[in-house]
């Protein structure tokens, strides 16, 4: 393979596999859902090991291309998100029928968008992963076609997206159009040369504007509750998980790489978005009865919370974002695990009180909700708790006190909804009893509530990759 093609050998593999598993799955005369999961994965696993095992920096296709330890972290942290809900999407389809080959495949493609834009070095090659990512998204919004929650949440998040790409789009072209060149070395050398125009200025608030509705933060929200809602349970939690790291970790990229010498332009923004996330997601979340609900509410406000580490702009703030990242795939990934084990008779249910009474017929999945509950709500001795302490140091070292004081204060109100859940669990009388889990999902549910334990007494490995990819983003 030439030389130039090695930082590009994870992605370029997936997209190989990806076309010889939809070709094999067409040409199979029986349902092959199932083996093509596995394989998804396992196309997954051997993608993070080539990931792993690309020592150093690189570019590829002409500098379109980067990859050095930051990059790696991500895509290994996206990867194993993607793994594990594409898991629990097989599980679900299986047992409501619906099973599908593409489901997988296009789960498979999601993850390649993702990876090419965290992977991303111009902004032509982060719009084209950034949209490889959004159409497979789209799809899987609206695979219930049968559905009618389901196509209106797929109609809902093609629309809303289509509007944030053209945002995206329009600021990347201001930002061509005054600074020259597409490149983000280029760009970064451009913008240095001299005071930013007035154009790039505008260009790059329509550039936040474009990723901050893929993290779903405020006031680009609007989509998410509906989204959550309204997509299959599984297919949620693959949204909340992978998409919404890469897109974090591309925000980051974005802005302290071609953007670092315009942090006096874009750091109040990025201040206001956070904040607005973190107040908003704490107080609309506290009215809902829908749990799927309650979960979007509770992502845009963590949301909020790792933009903090973003808005500080250096490399401590940095590592808390990643670290926080860390700990927010596996409690969501816990968390979704719970949500899909709510079924009553084989009918899944969603609202909160369904949970009511969960301690006295199920104890050691009250336990895992409590466990998790408690981490989300960033009480300790959870991780959860340190994912919040590092964000919330890194402001303040960074002089942004009021800024992790409200973080503080949005902590506060959100856990009057955490708490809620495991007051339900423990302390209400059933209204109805819950199946036993699958053993897919009570295998989750035990892993995340034990790693939230093992993660706050050793964090030390966690941070220590964290922080060795916050160092590569800084050094260049």
């Amino acid at each position: 393979m030439p030389a130039f093609l090695i930082p590009a050998v994870p992605e370029l593999f997936m997209a190989i596999a990806a076309m010889v598993l939809l070709i094999a799955g067409v040409f199979r005369e029986k349902d092959s859902t199932g083996l093509t999961t596995w394989l998804a994965v396992a196309v997954m696993a051997v993608a993070g090991a080539l990931i792993l095992n690309i020592k150093g920096a690189g570019t590829a296709f002409n500098d379109l291309f980067l990859v050095n330890p930051f990059t790696s972290f991500a895509k290994i942290l996206t990867l194993i998100g993607a793994g594990l809900t594409l898991l629990m999407i097989n599980s679900w389809a299986h047992e409501e029928k619906v099973a599908r080959f593409e489901l997988p495949i296009i789960v498979l493609f999601a993850t390649i968008g993702m990876m090419m834009m965290i992977s991303a070095n111009d902004l032509i090659s982060l719009y084209v992963g950034l949209e490889l990512q959004s159409l497979s998204l789209y799809v899987l919004a609206a695979f219930r076609r049968d559905n009618v929650r389901s196509t209106e949440a797929g109609v809902k998040y093609f629309v809303l997206g289509a509007l944030a790409s053209g945002l995206l789009l329009y600021g990347s072209s201001l930002v061509y159009g005054f600074g020259g060149t597409t490149t983000f070395d280029g760009l970064a050398t451009a913008i240095k040369s001299g005071p930013p125009s007035i154009g790039i200025i505008v260009g790059v608030v329509f550039v936040i504007s474009g990723l901050a509705f893929k993290v779903s933060a405020a006031p680009f929200h609007m989509w998410t509750p509906d989204v959550y809602e309204g997509a299959p349970t599984p297919i949620t939690a693959f949204f909340s998980v992978a998409p919404k790291v890469a897109a974090l970790c591309l925000f980051l990229r974005v802005l302290v790489g071609p953007f670092a010498s315009m942090i006096e332009q874009w750091q109040q923004v990025i201040v206001l978005i956070s904040i607005l996330s973190m107040l908003w997601g704490s107080v609309a979340a506290i009215t809902q009865k829908n749990i799927k609900r309650l979960m979007a509410y509770s992502s845009i406000g963590h949301v909020g919370y790792a933009l903090i580490g973003l808005a500080v702009g250096n490399e401590e703030g940095a590592r808390g974002l990643l670290f926080y990242l860390l700990i927010y795939v596996i409690m969501n990934v816990g968390t979704f695990a719970v949500i899909l084990s709510m079924r009553v008779k084989g009918r899944y249910v969603e609202e909160i009180t369904d949970l009511a009474g969960l301690a006295k017929t199920n104890p050691l999945m009250a336990a895992a909700v409590a466990a998790l509950m408690f981490s989300m709500a960033g009480i300790p001795p959870l991780a959860g708790f340190l994912g919040k302490y590092f964000i919330f140091v890194a402001a303040v070292n960074a002089g942004f006190v009021p800024l992790a004081v409200i973080g503080l204060l949005a902590s506060v109100i959100g856990a009057f909804y955490y708490i809620r859940v495991i007051k339900l669990v423990y302390f209400d009388e059933a209204t109805v009893q819950l199946d036993r889990p699958s053993v897919l999902t009570g295998a989750l549910m035990a892993a995340a509530s034990i790693l939230m334990l093992v993660y706050f007494v050793y964090p030390a490995q966690l941070l220590t990759g964290a922080e060795s990819a916050a160092k590569a983003l800084f050094l260049g």
